[in-house]
């Protein structure tokens, strides 16, 4: 564990750290007053765009950070990218958090990659994470999620539900991250029903934004509904909640969330009756992994993979909606565990 070896030069790098946050495109910063053992200051959580509350991806790396935070009171201190911000916040972010002592520095997005990789060779005794992305470094866990075969699962519900033969796919970013969702869940759909209509489309082509507009979103599954589609799966963060927004409004519509059971959601309460099932995501079952290594002292390092055979990517269950088509959901995912269905990454 990296140790900050005098207490003024810390005082300064955490001043920094609340001085900075506006200039690094921080759009919060939260911090625990708890921290780990050896000097070291708990968790640095670097969320990205949408951060805690985005009822997707961020919201599941936070729920890992505080149960490790509750069962260790190891303290934590975390910071929000925003809309719009240069690889030079991500690494300041990240360089901010190491330089104040926080063990592990764990990075939420793939967004984060080469400011990941930069900062790792700087800070070679701190352990840091990323969700998404693959960094080759002694000092990093990559953490990789398999999410194509959970929308895949999410395709063949899609087209055992719908009754116009018609579904739809809103990505956040036409990137390859978010293709791996539109991969798994076109395949599941064709395979399940070859006659469906899959309609495919993104928010934005590379703007991060994409992750944190949810009015964007409502228009485009409002346009998917008026013609005729009836599930609407959206792998595109925040910017979900407006594409379910749209679909509770649509009588006998569904739809499909992603990476959080979103049906769970306290925030999403009031619309969960409309959500079909959601592509879960164990993004808190990682960042929980990797910080109880660090305080356990055998850090974890390296790709660690997460899939439908090891519980790290699922399709929830929640409201009972899939009760009567779960003998087949379940019979394609023994099928994609034992490898009789290649599920692609790629559309």
């Amino acid at each position: 564990m990296r140790r900050v070896s005098k207490i003024a030069a810390a005082g300064v790098v955490s001043a920094a750290l609340a001085l900075t946050a506006t200039a690094c495109g921080s759009s919060s910063t939260t911090s625990s007053s708890s921290g780990g053992k050896d000097g070291n200051k708990g968790v640095g959580m670097a969320f990205d765009v949408g951060g805690r509350g985005d009822h997707s991806f961020n919201d599941s790396a936070a729920r890992g950070m505080d149960k490790a935070d509750k069962e260790f009171n190891i303290g934590h201190k975390e910071q929000t990218a925003s809309n719009g911000e240069t690889e030079s916040d991500r690494e300041q972010r990240l360089d901010l958090l190491a330089g104040a002592g926080y063990n592990p520095v764990i990075a939420v997005g793939f967004t984060y990659g080469d400011a990941v990789k930069k900062i790792a060779a700087k800070y070679p005794k701190t352990t840091f994470g990323i969700v998404d992305s693959v960094v080759d470094s002694s000092n990093v866990d990559s953490m990789v999620f398999s999410t194509e075969q959970s929308s895949y699962l999410a395709g063949v519900a899609a087209a055992l539900k719908s009754k116009t033969g018609k579904v739809g796919f809103i990505g956040g970013v036409h990137n390859t991250l978010i293709g791996t969702f539109q991969a798994g869940f076109d395949q599941g759909v064709k395979d399940t029903k070859p006659s469906d209509t899959v309609t495919d489309q993104y928010l934005y082509e590379t703007d991060t934004k994409g992750f944190n507009d949810p009015t964007s979103a409502q228009g485009k599954a409002q346009g998917m509904l008026d013609n005729g589609v009836d599930v609407i799966y959206t792998a595109a963060g925040l910017s979900g909640d407006g594409s379910i927004q749209a679909v509770a409004g649509k009588s006998g519509a569904w739809a499909i969330g992603v990476d959080s059971d979103q049906y769970q959601d306290a925030a999403l309460a009031k619309y969960k009756n409309s959500i079909l099932t959601s592509a879960v995501k164990n993004v808190d079952v990682a960042v929980y992994d990797l910080i109880k290594s660090v305080h356990d002292g055998k850090a974890k390092t390296g790709t660690n993979a997460y899939d439908l055979k090891t519980g790290g990517v699922s399709l929830a269950t929640s409201g009972g909606f899939l009760t009567d088509i779960q003998s087949q959901i379940d019979a394609a995912k023994a099928k994609i565990v034992s490898g009789q269905i290649k599920v692609k990454s790629t559309p």
